[in-house]
């Protein structure tokens, strides 16, 4: 468990700022937040120390790159093994994230691809890995939403 870090109001600001659009000039969001360009990047580059910022992104519309399918995989692992399978996982193409979770599956898989061959090629690339005991794939087939910037507001 990562260690929580202390942020006060400015921090904040900053932040959400930041998730809203990271490519917005250091001018742009210091005239936003009303405070000078010096403490707008000394700030950022105490978040970037303390790792609450750990890099500068963009969003994709993966679709229009022709991945058209996203795959929620869950996996069940023997034990022992989850975090040796988990990293393997995580190395795969297409998978965008893992997670370790409760309930009936050990592990939560989220992968883009571009149809159901890669899809096909995924699931059973995980199935024939050691330890591995069986997935369960869900194909999706619409996003409402997909964001983590909500989670800041």
């Amino acid at each position: 468990m990562s260690e929580i870090v202390e942020l006060d109001d400015l921090d904040w600001l900053i932040i959400r700022e930041l998730a809203h659009d990271s490519r917005q000039s250091l001018r742009k969001l210091a005239r936003k937040i009303g405070v000078s360009v010096n403490t707008v990047s000394a700030r950022i580059k105490q978040l970037e120390k303390k790792g609450v910022i750990k890099k500068y992104t963009i969003v994709v519309d993966y679709e229009k790159l022709g991945f058209d399918i996203t795959a929620i995989i869950e996996v069940s692992i023997l034990k022992g093994k989850l975090m040796k399978v988990e990293e393997e996982i995580a190395r795969l193409p297409g998978v965008c994230a893992v997670y370790d979770i409760t309930g009936l599956t050990d592990a939560m898989v989220i992968a883009r691809v571009r149809n159901r061959r890669e899809l096909n090629k995924l699931v059973k690339t995980i199935l024939s890995m050691d330890y591995v005991d069986r997935t369960n794939t869900h194909v999706v087939l619409n996003t409402v939403k997909e964001s983590f910037e909500s989670v800041l507001y």
